[in-house]
């Protein structure tokens, strides 16, 4: 017991022999299960289209694109609208496809089957240098979409369309996003322009609420205040001269009288004092005497005749002196009236100029908010102006197709063989599946055999000697047809499975390509 048992061989091709019933029979069994696989399994066809993604003609130094997003972006954004339960019901209504599921599957079912199994949307990558930062990155160059089914036109028809999706998509959502930028812009653009005119509006009531506080009359307003100043003090030092003169004049008015008769009077009170004086010296006769009698005689007939024309005219100043000081007392009085006047309106300018000064931090700090504000506002509709124009650009650029757009290059065609199933694998594996199943049978029924065919067989199972053996005895005639028969069946065998091999190879050939003439014509 536990001995190893050996076998050469001879023993393997004894064995084979004897069970080559359990053998051939597992064999042939798998292979023509696997042919029945293979002829049963419909074909499954594919058909594929290729979708290079161009950038656009311009260089974007000249039109900037209105585009924010990626091609890849975009690309998968295209593909999320496509993949939806609407696009895909219509291709299936459209198409007539998955007649045979409808009827044992929901729509949502047979739309996920599609979507999951049947379409295939693959990208193909490249490294490029990204003209917008200028570092080198992988980038997606084009895509592929591929349709399955079992019919070869029909799938040739739907990843055409698939890929009319694409193109159609593309130029929709650039069309849309081009369009809804251009728009956007230009509503904003509206916006602040009417920001810009209620701005200019506010800055022209401020303006008009302070004309005079203005920051751009500042050096107007220091200049006049500061002339203000030096001309109030010089009328005040000229009302004081004034002042002065008049208090003098006025002092030699008063000692001089207004009119010439009270001056005769005088002096004929002087000629009289004087003529008692000479009396008292000389006689009548002395000629001071007389010359003064003389004199007192023409002053008292003048006296009386100035009393009879004072009688008839009111009295006036007559005093030639007297008149003179009174007219330049009276200039100098007009001149103090007309420097006070003068005094009281530089005063009242000068208070003005003081009070607009005072203003002026105010007035500024709020003319100058509104006037950042205006310009701020003025420069984001420069730029929104810039902008719309740039976006009118590039939205010519996108009708005209000039700009990052899908180009098709490689259309979807008619597949002549399917992608599954795979005949000829199917096949190897099922002989070599055959193939083992008849040698595990083999080895099955040899292990479960206790038959002894040898001496060794004997001595292995019993604790005794073996004297003698008596070998087979074979005659040459039945030596040869053994040998014959063996030959016979395993040159039909070999024979029968290569013709049996290459007739349905051939056979599958030809039924694919049967196949695909026939959907093709109709």
């Amino acid at each position: 017991m536990g001995e190893e048992i050996r076998m050469s061989v001879k023993d393997l091709v004894a064995v084979a022999k004897r069970r080559a019933l359990a053998i051939a029979i597992p064999a042939v069994t798998v292979f023509l299960l696997s042919v029945i696989v293979v002829i049963v399994w419909k074909p499954v066809y594919r058909s594929t289209c290729t979708i290079l993604i161009e950038d656009q003609e311009m260089p974007r130094e000249y039109v900037t694109p209105t585009l924010t997003s990626y091609a890849e972006q975009r690309l998968q954004t295209i593909h999320q609208r496509i993949m939806s339960a609407s696009r895909l019901m219509e291709l299936i209504n459209r198409f007539d496809l998955y007649a045979d599921e409808r009827k044992r599957l929901t729509t949502e079912e047979i739309i996920e089957e599609m979507r999951t199994k049947d379409i295939t949307f693959e990208t193909v990558t490249a490294d490029v240098v990204d003209p917008r930062t200028g570092k080198p990155t992988e980038a997606t160059i084009a895509f592929t979409v591929s349709y399955e089914g079992r019919n070869p036109v029909i799938v040739q028809q739907v990843a055409n369309a698939l890929a009319s999706l694409y193109l159609e998509e593309n130029i929709k959502v650039v069309g849309q996003q081009t369009e809804s930028a251009t728009k956007f812009l230009e509503e904003e653009m509206r916006a602040v322009q009417a920001t810009l005119a209620e701005l200019e509006k506010r800055i022209a009531a401020y303006k008009e609420r302070n004309t005079r506080a203005l920051p751009e009359l500042l050096q107007f307003n220091l200049q006049t205040l500061d002339w203000s100043e030096r001309n109030y003090d010089q009328l005040k030092d000229e009302l004081r001269a004034l002042q002065e003169r008049e208090s003098y004049l006025q002092t030699q008015l008063a000692t001089v009288a207004p009119d010439t008769i009270n001056q005769d009077k005088e002096r004929l009170k002087e000629l009289r004092v004087l003529l008692v004086s000479l009396k008292a010296r000389y006689s009548d006769e002395y000629p001071d005497v007389r010359k003064t009698k003389a004199e007192i005689a023409e002053l008292e007939k003048k006296l009386r005749t100035q009393a009879n024309e004072q009688s008839e005219v009111p009295a006036k100043p007559d005093n030639p002196a007297y008149i003179a000081l009174a007219s330049e007392l009276a200039s100098v009085q007009s001149k103090i009236s007309s420097a006070k006047q003068q005094i009281e309106e530089i005063d009242r300018k000068r208070n003005e100029y003081r009070r607009r000064l005072e203003m002026y931090p105010r007035v500024a700090e709020g003319y100058m908010n509104l006037m950042v504000e205006r310009n701020n506002t003025q420069a984001k509709y420069d730029d929104l102006m810039k902008k719309v124009m740039e976006a009118k650009v590039a939205r010519g650029l996108e009708r005209e197709q000039m700009g990052t757009r899908f180009t098709l290059i490689d259309p979807a065609r008619l597949p002549e063989k399917p992608v599954r199933p795979n005949r000829p694998l199917i096949l190897l594996l099922g002989i070599m599946l055959g193939l083992g199943a008849g040698i595990g049978s083999a080895s099955i029924q040899e292990a479960s055999d206790r038959s002894v065919r040898q001496s060794e067989d004997l001595t292995r199972s019993f604790p005794l000697p073996v004297l003698a053996e008596v070998p087979e005895i074979v005659t040459l005639k039945d030596e040869l047809k053994s040998r014959k028969r063996l030959k016979i069946i395993m040159g039909v065998s070999v024979i029968s499975l290569t013709i049996l091999a290459l007739v349905v190879h051939f056979f599958i050939m030809d039924l694919d390509i049967l196949w695909a003439r026939v959907m093709r014509r109709l």
